[in-house]
């Protein structure tokens, strides 16, 4: 009878420890927009196959900034979601998908970006050095603040809007994309 108990206590271990490794390799590999994020592809590659991320694609392509986000990084891209491009005024993406926009197509996207990879404990830490908040430098040459509220890191631009990271730690092979629900715009 004890043998039998230690026998089933083992098993229980082992199913347990088989779903902890499940949730951790499923945590490496985070489904995206319907899509499995693969950290062996890059920002561009992964960002394609996300079904909540078309316009995000689309904006980056008339930008020019395929490359770019193609390139050996490592950057970290707040992704903002199409549900946050619709909640722009009416016409602003068609309004900056226009050629002649391009230049500010390109800040706000941009303002997306950060240099280096940077994790969402990365920014906790950040976050709690600073009492509170960090100041993000993003590649556009303008700053993004980010702060705890709660548990959720909220980030807010320099007009005073806020966007959630509703999706962390999405790696890629050339950085990582933090999901955001809303557009940030610089100055």
């Amino acid at each position: 009878m004890i043998r039998t108990c230690r026998i089933f206590q083992a098993a229980l271990v082992a199913i347990a420890l088989t779903i902890s490794a499940t949730a951790v390799l499923a945590q490496s590999d985070p489904d995206v927009g319907g899509a499995a994020m693969f950290p062996t592809k890059n920002i561009v590659e992964n960002a394609i196959n996300s079904q909540d991320h078309t316009t995000l694609v689309a904006a980056v392509k008339a930008a020019g900034l395929v490359d770019t986000l193609e390139g050996p990084g490592p950057f970290t891209v707040f992704a903002p979601t199409n549900e946050a491009f619709a909640k722009l005024p009416a016409g602003t993406v068609d309004t900056l998908l226009k050629p002649e926009n391009k230049d500010q197509l390109v800040k706000v996207l941009t303002y997306h970006v950060v240099a280096g990879k940077v994790s969402s404990k990365d920014l906790v830490k950040m976050i709690k050095k600073g009492g509170g908040k960090a100041e993000l430098k993003t590649v556009s040459g303008g700053t993004l603040t980010a702060s705890l509220q709660m548990g959720k890191v909220i980030l807010t631009d320099e007009k005073g809007g806020m966007a959630t990271v509703t999706i962390a730690d999405v790696y890629q092979s050339n950085g990582a994309i933090q999901v955001i629900d809303s557009v940030l715009l610089p100055n």
